[in-house]
């Protein structure tokens, strides 16, 4: 990662492993390396400018659940798996294999058999925490080298009744505070959002509308909100710079809470559909959010009438309004899944976005205009902007 003052770098998350797409303070030329960490699926990735550290967390059945971590700002990786998959059996089974592509068996990583694959990573303070599938948190308290369970959440009372959203049951979101290591929110596909305010030992569930009849107000879904909370099929969560606010945007519906998540307030209307997956807050400015519609989970998944737009508010959720300069208007069917938009640091706050077709784009101007700052990459998972 560049080290000069406001130099950004997207930690891009793909089907073919990590890429980094890095800018100059100015964010106007864009540079692409990868792919890292041995083509494997990258679901999630966090760095930190600074030290140049960077975490990748993935995986599948075939490559296990791992993190790659390098200290070298992405000149070079190094992999600790969490749980063994199909190869790693292979591998032990079948010498000449092994030999052939010139790998030496390992003994069994410490989680096999209990997760498939990572899918979120967030640092706070210092401690680091892997969200997995099935929904399982982890934490390393040596920067990524190994790990233990937070039992807190997975001998949580309401486990049983925890349900696998259509990508299984994943705990992809991991929103830590600054200001306090010990609180933390997390979201799971499909059990909604949990809080520790003690460092993991215990949590709550934090799904409660701040309006029941707001349920009576959604067409009929499976995941729509009902009994006076929201759908528990969370697919992103951001928290505001100064703390105040939780924005969620859901499986059915988008939300706000000014309480950490113990009442939320549902911002949907003024959205051209109730379905899309990221979310995202601007650092500064606390009521300034965007979030990209889908037409439906059952509809193909792309933009409304096949024309791209992000779609900016202001005002907290309150008001709406479409984005669309710069972003294709025609036949335009690409999906941007729950990780793949994030904001940098500056003042003046550059937006992206990854889609599942390859491409990347950003605005530097909070919306008013988009541009493609790369494009031909293997589908899109996550992009985390990262500041120096």
């Amino acid at each position: 990662m560049p080290s000069d003052p406001g130099a950004v770098t997207l930690l891009v998350g793909t089907t073919k492993g990590l890429f980094l797409v890095t800018g100059g303070a100015d964010r106007t030329h864009w540079h692409v390396s990868g792919p890292h960490c041995d083509g494997w699926t990258i679901n999630h990735a966090t760095g930190d400018a600074h030290t140049g550290r960077i975490w990748a967390v993935g995986g599948n059945e075939w490559h296990g659940a791992g993190v790659w971590r390098s200290t070298d700002g992405g000149a070079s990786f190094a992999s600790q798996k969490l749980a063994d998959g199909e190869m790693d059996a292979w591998i032990r089974n079948d010498p000449d294999a092994a030999a052939l592509f010139g790998v030496e068996p390992q003994p069994p990583a410490p989680f096999t058999g209990q997760v498939d694959a990572l899918w979120s990573v967030a640092r706070a303070g210092d401690t680091l925490y892997a969200g997995a599938k099935p929904a399982t948190l982890f934490e390393s308290r040596d920067d990524g080298q190994t790990w233990s369970e937070v039992t807190g959440l997975s001998n949580h009372e309401s486990r049983d009744s925890w349900n696998p959203g259509a990508a299984g049951m994943t705990l992809h979101t991991i929103v830590p505070d600054p200001a306090d290591p010990a609180r933390l929110w997390i979201a799971i596909s499909a059990a909604g959002v949990f809080a520790t305010e003690d460092g993991g030992s215990t949590w709550t569930r934090r799904n409660r509308l701040s309006n029941a009849e707001r349920c009576a107000s959604h067409p009929p879904h499976p995941a729509a909100p009902s009994d006076g909370q929201t759908g528990h099929c969370v697919h992103n969560m951001v928290r505001t710079g100064d703390g105040t606010t939780l924005y969620q945007q859901n499986h059915h519906g988008t939300y706000r809470s000014r309480d950490d998540g113990r009442s939320w307030d549902d911002i949907t209307d003024g959205l051209p559909s109730t379905f899309g997956f990221p979310i995202a807050v601007h650092p500064g400015k606390p009521h300034t959010i965007w979030t990209l519609p889908l037409n439906g989970d059952s509809a193909g998944r792309y933009p409304p009438d096949a024309r791209a737009a992000v779609w900016r508010s202001r005002d907290g959720g309150d008001s709406w309004e479409a984005c669309r300069r710069g972003l294709p208007q025609e036949a335009c069917f690409f999906t941007v899944l729950r990780q793949s938009m994030s904001v940098d640091a500056h003042q003046a706050a550059g937006l992206y976005f990854g889609t599942n077709t390859g491409s990347i784009f950003a605005t530097l101007d909070e919306g008013d205009s988009f541009m493609e700052i790369a494009r031909h990459l293997p589908t899109v998972l996550c992009v985390e902007a990262i500041t120096a």
